[in-house]
């Protein structure tokens, strides 16, 4: 056992005492997003700063918190908020959350992001399934050694976003009657937003929208054989696509503007990401 999984098991045994839900799906909401989280039933959250070694949101609109509890039935882990390489964490301290998710027993993870529109079709608050990410942080989790009890030294990434829990989001869309788009993220280290030039760059490349996040936690839950889906809120258009300057703040009230169709459409996905996953077995011998 390496110093990642021992500080990993660390962080589980606090959790467990705290939390006696056993959670199946593993949640991450992104900027703005977080408010998912405080609807859930039997809800317990837990500070990231009482967390053994767990890293801290610095973020505006990242409150902070890991909430257990149950959405529809379904026993849940949510990360209310992440951390970004850009606050000064180096790669394998800005997933330790999600592998903690994946420690826990989370045999499925949706993750949140918000994101800047590329695309010349998406208007803000439209909703992004992903399809693929492009990493371009110049980063990755998987770095130095590899500790074999939470996966291969080479994770095979060709569906790094799961085809049939995408499939599940575009039912749960169609259910709860929320338009989706489907397109490629490209993840860049941040945190200052790209320049027009860099943003012509990603279109010829394939990226349909763009932001500071995801990317890394995806490998690395590939990494441990969790079954991933993400999707962008497109909280503003891309450098260079809209007459005003870029700013925090118009990312955090587009969320708020969106919340109530964010809320109804992830219900609906990790209800049935919950059934899909119900009868896989835990990620990455999580401790007992």
């Amino acid at each position: 056992m390496n110093a990642v999984t021992q500080i990993l098991d660390d962080a589980v045994r606090f959790v467990r005492t705290k939390a006696t839900t056993k959670p199946l799906v593993g949640v991450v909401l992104g900027s703005g997003l977080g408010a998912w989280a405080d609807a859930l039933d039997q809800a317990v959250k837990i500070p990231y700063a009482e967390i053994p070694h767990m890293p801290i949101s610095t973020v505006a609109g990242h409150a902070g918190n890991l909430v257990i509890g149950v959405a529809d039935g379904v026993p849940v882990a949510c990360l209310q908020g992440r951390v970004h390489p850009y606050e000064g964490h180096p790669a394998v301290r800005s997933v330790f959350g999600v592998r903690m998710l994946a420690r826990l027993g989370c045999r499925g993870a949706v993750l949140t992001n918000a994101a800047g529109g590329i695309r010349p079709a998406f208007q803000t608050g439209d909703f992004m399934l992903l399809s693929d990410h492009l990493n371009l942080s110049g980063q990755n989790p998987l770095v130095g050694p590899n500790e074999d009890a939470l996966g291969p030294r080479f994770p095979d990434m060709s569906t790094a976003y799961d085809p049939e829990v995408r499939a599940l989001a575009r039912e749960a869309a169609a259910e709860v009657g929320v338009p989706i788009h489907e397109g490629v993220y490209a993840a860049l280290l941040g945190p200052s937003y790209e320049t027009p030039a860099e943003i012509r760059m990603l279109g010829r490349l394939g990226a349909d929208a763009v932001g500071m996040s995801t990317a890394l936690e995806v490998i690395a839950l590939r990494h441990m054989g969790v079954r991933c889906g993400a999707m962008s809120c497109i909280t503003n258009l891309a450098a260079g696509l809209s007459p005003a300057a870029l700013n925090h703040a118009e990312v955090e009230e587009t969320a708020r503007r969106v919340h109530d169709r964010f809320k109804a459409l992830l219900s609906a996905w990790v209800r049935r990401v919950g059934g899909l996953v119900a009868g896989a077995p835990s990620a990455s011998g999580s401790p007992r």
